[in-house]
């Protein structure tokens, strides 16, 4: 087993260093992964390889649900629907202590379920709710903490762009993986405003309550969701349903934002075509992360050292949640200083053969599903927590007069909830299987 470890040790080494000198991801992987399968195979057999791998890749219809979720999103952003979100709830919660910070939460949560990204959904709420927060005086680290933790409900709440690659990665049904991120998503939902209200009941200067909206214009605001509901419970609810699939979905859920944007008046041409450019340039970034995973992984196949590592931990009779803990804490760690995509599909190979062959007393479906929502967990813990948090670095672009150091302070409260509800889905799997085995 030494040889191959050395390989494999070796493959990773070189991708680290080059993501330290700051190549993109997806060229490192590919690069490193062609090197280490010319090494192992020669050059005619990576050639022959790649030759074929990416028509494959790219012709999985499955694929399409990324780009199609995606511009959903971001014609929900461009055509208002999170202002309107935003708006409709601090006009119902706004008069708490709190309450603007809970509608936040509550708005994030909504939005969702048509956007399936944390980085847009942090983006767009910073640019909506930020001018709000400050208007009634809410502490800044307290708003923007409360901004980049609701931005991580965008993967949690499906449609989640990060599921969708999960599944394909690992070979699971998207839509059962949608279905067990519901509970999980609604409990980070609930455990937030908890927070909200633990803080601002230590510390009422931290959020103060808003004056009282009239009721006309909050029967207004409430009126202007409705659009954006509807499309939300159309596409989860046509997954979960078994009405459409996750790729047709998404497709309904794209022509119905854009319609509502159309008819409302909130989408331009212009803003469409901005849009498409944005959908293009991430899917764009995303599938040549895939690529160069794909490749990677072809040469860490070749070294079986993924096969092997599971056999050796197998083998060694350790408690199998006693494994599961050390593999979560490893992506914790690793969350903090690496995209959530490249992490997952960098450690995908190595890890997910690892859990599958352990007992947990479920079906190995079942427990490729439940590994995806502990790993969509510990990937939302990753996009707040220091040094790196992506999600904070996002709102601290838009934030730029409050310290980065401020904003991690705002997200800690919410971080301890995180990992409580970490480990109540740990420890109780059914949280993330329960509505798979009632719909399925």
């Amino acid at each position: 087993m030494g040889e191959e470890f050395t390989q494999a040790a070796i493959g990773f080494a070189a991708l680290l260093g080059l993501m330290l000198l700051r190549a993109p991801i997806g060229l490192a992987m590919l690069l490193v992964g062609a090197a280490g399968y010319q090494h192992i195979v020669g050059w005619g057999p990576l050639f022959n390889y790649l030759k074929t791998t990416p028509y494959h890749l790219f012709s999985n219809y499955t694929l399409s649900v990324i780009p199609l979720f995606i511009l959903m999103g971001a014609l929900a952003e461009r055509g208002g629907l999170a202002r309107d979100l935003f708006g409709a709830a601090g006009a119902l919660f706004g008069r708490f202590r709190g309450g603007m910070a809970m509608s936040v939460i509550g708005a994030c949560a909504a939005f969702g379920a048509v956007c399936g990204s944390s980085v847009a959904t942090t983006a767009t709420f910073g640019r909506a709710a930020l001018p709000e927060l400050r208007r009634y005086r809410y502490d800044p680290g307290f708003s923007t903490g409360t901004i980049a933790v609701g931005g991580t409900l965008g993967i949690l709440i499906p449609p989640s762009v990060i599921l969708v690659v999960y599944a394909i990665s690992t070979e699971q049904n998207i839509a059962k993986l949608f279905m067990a991120a519901l509970i999980p998503g609604l409990m980070a939902t609930a455990f937030y405003l908890c927070a909200i209200w633990v803080v601002v009941r230590r510390n009422p200067e931290l959020g103060p309550a808003a004056e009282r909206v009239a009721a006309p214009e909050r029967n207004a605001a409430l009126l202007r969701v409705i659009p954006v509901m509807l499309i939300a419970v159309t596409v989860v609810g046509g997954i979960y349903g078994g009405v459409f699939t996750p790729t047709e979905s998404a497709a309904v859920g794209v022509i119905a934002t854009l319609l509502v944007g159309v008819v409302r008046r909130t989408l331009d041409w212009e803003e469409i075509k901005g849009a498409l450019l944005n959908t293009a340039e991430t899917t764009a970034m995303i599938f040549a992360i895939l690529l160069g995973a794909e490749v990677f992984n072809a040469f860490l196949a070749l070294t079986q050292a993924p096969d092997l590592l599971a056999q050796w931990v197998t083998e060694q009779n350790l408690p199998a949640y006693g494994v599961l803990c050390i593999l979560l804490l490893f992506y914790i760690i690793l969350g903090a200083v690496m995209d959530e995509l490249a992490m997952i599909l960098l450690t995908l190979p190595v890890f997910f053969p690892v859990v599958t062959a352990l007992d947990f007393g479920l079906t190995t479906e079942e427990t490729a599903i439940w590994f995806g929502i502990l790993v969509l967990i510990v990937v939302g813990i990753g996009l707040t927590a220091p040094p790196i948090g992506l999600n904070v670095f996002v709102v601290s672009a838009i934030a730029k007069d409050v310290p980065i150091t401020r904003t991690y302070r705002g997200v800690l409260p919410y971080l301890a909830t995180d990992v409580v509800r970490l480990a109540l889905c740990v420890a109780f799997p059914v949280l993330s299987l329960a509505v798979v085995r009632l719909l399925t």
